[in-house]
């Protein structure tokens, strides 16, 4: 016979190696434990808390409703009404920036006039035509200002104003109360009620002496 002991032998499975059991200290217990004994506590307040939070009623309803229709109609007319003075804003001043480039051609027309001498004027019958041409200009010149609702600002005698005037530097002068425009070294102009450019002036500055009376506080040329 055969003996097949040896081939049984080498035929057995390897048994598996053994597998730690892992093990829960008491610690751990304890503390999974006061979990679960929190969250048994915690249960009742929480089915407590749907009838604090119950859904509002009708009126309420109806009064919240109201009040976010109102808002709403409230922001609506802002827009309107912010749209629409924006659009006037447009049509007012569309203009302004093509005015502020035809100012220094009425500059320079005012200073071509005021360069001829009165006796040239008579004396010379082409001077004479030449500067009734410029004045022509000028005038029609400043009734397009006028139309646009541009305004020159000449406030010659008038009380310094920094919201129209730029004051360049104080002037004695007894012909002007103190305080007031001695010199117009450049008009001004607005547009509508914008101000286009501020007039250059000179301001009148104490008594004749040149010396400012005690009441009256310089003026600031900085403006």
């Amino acid at each position: 016979m055969i003996d097949t002991s040896e081939d049984r032998d080498t035929e057995k499975p390897e048994m598996e190696e053994p597998v730690e059991e892992v093990q829960i200290s008491e610690e751990a217990q304890q503390i999974a434990e006061d979990a679960d004994s929190d969250a048994v506590e915690e249960s009742p307040a929480e089915e407590a808390t749907p009838e604090a939070s119950a859904a509002p009623s009708a009126e309420e309803q109806a009064a919240e409703m109201k009040d976010r229709l109102l808002r709403a109609l409230a922001d609506v007319e802002n827009t309107r009404r912010r749209a629409a003075r924006d659009l006037e804003d447009a049509r007012k001043y569309a203009a302004s920036g093509f005015a502020k480039d035809l100012l220094n051609v009425s500059d320079n027309l005012r200073r071509a006039l005021d360069a001829v001498a009165d006796d040239a004027r008579e004396g010379d019958e082409t001077v004479k035509n030449l500067v009734q041409g410029i004045e022509m200009v000028e005038k029609e010149l400043l009734s397009a200002f006028e139309r646009q609702g541009i305004k020159k600002v000449d406030p010659l005698g008038e009380p310094f104003d920094h919201n129209f005037h730029q004051a360049m530097y104080e002037k004695p002068d007894t012909e002007y109360a103190n305080g007031t425009v001695a010199e117009v070294l450049q008009p001004g102009y607005v547009m509508h009620d914008r101000l286009l450019r501020p007039a250059m002036v000179a301001v009148a500055k104490g008594d004749a002496a040149g010396t400012p009376p005690d009441d009256v506080d310089s003026v600031d040329t900085t403006a």
